[in-house]
């Protein structure tokens, strides 16, 4: 008895305070660089005098990359560990930032939208990697708990980007004479990305983070167990919610790259202002997951789904129904419906997979390329009936989130222990 308490007491040690801190930095990294190329949807708008559909891209390829490189980046994970993996996807991500300097001297979207991929791949990876990690750092039924406290430092990097955007990006887009100079204006922000983005590598590469399996943390496995012949595809709960990721990324993405404009055409004035709105829906996102780091001490991940689900629907049928203030604060409060979907779907889909983890990682990933389709269908929907009407396909994604939490997330054990 006494030698099987002593295993536990080291893995919850305080020795994964330190790498719990530097991948929580790493959230925030990754929801910061999102969180900005959501906001320049409507800079791009007016520097290359796009409607909304096609300015759409910019979501749709950042999460496109997802759909190429969740399987590749788990299976890089196998080859290489966690904390490889981490290091090599900054690297990737400094070579996309610094492709925003050509694509502004060419005053090319297509090449903006290459620059916008690669950085976007080596987020997936960074997210890829990240997301087991912070799970794995400590016992299974309180990863929920544990990957909400990391995601609610995402919010405050996502928080943080819009607003330096709307203030020294998109402040000056109507007072700009051209195209030329307009998208010189991206090419500092970016050039800081990438210098930022190179001392958090070289500083990753020299920390100690353990080298942490999901046979350890989870269900062990010997060679022969039936559990290691299944395939991660065969698990219901890991694919229902890489759906649900789908659902839920895409509308986050597509209520956030449209909140400016949404504000501006409800009577909001300026851009600035209207930039400020869009932190305020971040703001809502980093409360909620703070708040739900604690509240699942006593509430279960999936029952607190299912009742963010419904209020989402309930505040987006309010935003198609009214108008000014009423409409624009319904919008920014769905941050909170959204606050812990992201870590409850991901950790509940993970959940007993033992040492699938890695794989089941790159399975939910798969989902985030719902952030390429979904905005973009939303902005074709946009343009044809108006924002308010478009809310009709992310009110579909939180009915669905809400179904995973009611019974999608249940594991089915075929394989016996």
């Amino acid at each position: 008895m006494a030698t099987r308490s002593t295993p536990p007491a080291a893995v919850s040690g305080p020795n994964y305070t330190v790498p719990f801190i530097t991948v929580t930095v790493l959230f925030a990294i990754f929801g910061f660089l999102a969180s900005l190329n959501n906001t320049l949807v409507a800079k791009l708008e007016d520097t290359f005098r796009l409607s909304h559909g096609p300015a759409m891209l910019a979501p749709g390829v950042w999460f496109f990359a997802y759909l190429v490189f969740s399987v590749p980046s788990s299976k890089l994970i196998e080859r290489v560990g966690y904390k490889n993996t981490m290091v090599i996807s900054l690297f990737i991500m400094v070579v996309g930032a610094l492709l925003f300097v050509p694509a502004a001297n060419m005053v090319s979207f297509p090449m903006t939208l290459v620059a916008i991929f690669v950085l976007a791949s080596g987020v997936c990876a960074l997210q890829t990697s990240a997301n087991p990690y912070v799970s794995i750092l400590g016992p299974e039924h309180s990863a929920p708990a544990r990957l909400t406290l990391a995601q609610a430092f995402n919010s405050l990097g996502s928080l943080i980007a819009p607003w330096i955007a709307a203030h020294y990006i998109l402040t000056d887009t109507s007072r700009v004479a051209t195209s030329r100079t307009a998208a010189h204006m991206l090419e500092g922000p970016y050039i800081a990305v990438a210098g930022t983005l190179f001392l958090l590598a070289v500083a990753v590469l020299f920390t100690h983070l353990p080298a942490i399996t999901a046979t350890r943390a989870f269900r062990p496995a010997a060679e022969g167990d039936p559990l290691l012949g299944r395939s991660i595809w065969s698990y219901p709960h890991t694919v229902l919610g890489m759906v649900g990721i789908f659902f839920y990324v895409g509308l986050e993405i597509a209520l956030a790259a449209i909140t400016i404009k949404f504000c501006l055409a409800q009577g909001i004035s300026t851009v600035e202002t209207a930039g400020d709105m869009l932190v305020g829906y971040y703001v809502c996102m980093m409360i909620g997951r703070f708040l739900g780091s604690f509240i699942m001490k006593w509430i279960k991940a999936e029952k607190l789904l299912a009742v963010l689900g419904i209020l989402g629907v309930v505040l987006l049928l309010v935003s198609m129904s009214t108008h000014g203030a009423v409409a624009i604060w319904s919008l920014v409060l769905c941050g909170i419906a959204n606050s812990v979907m992201y870590p409850n779907i991901f950790a509940l889909g993970i959940a007993e997979l033992g040492p699938l983890t890695s794989k089941g990682s790159g399975v939910l990933t798969i989902g985030n390329v719902g952030g390429a389709v979904i905005p973009l269908l939303f902005g074709a929907m946009a343009d044809k009936v108006g924002i308010q009407y478009a809310f009709i396909i992310p009110i579909v994604g939180y009915i669905y989130v809400a179904y995973y939490g009611l019974s999608g997330y249940k594991p089915r054990r075929a394989v016996s222990a």
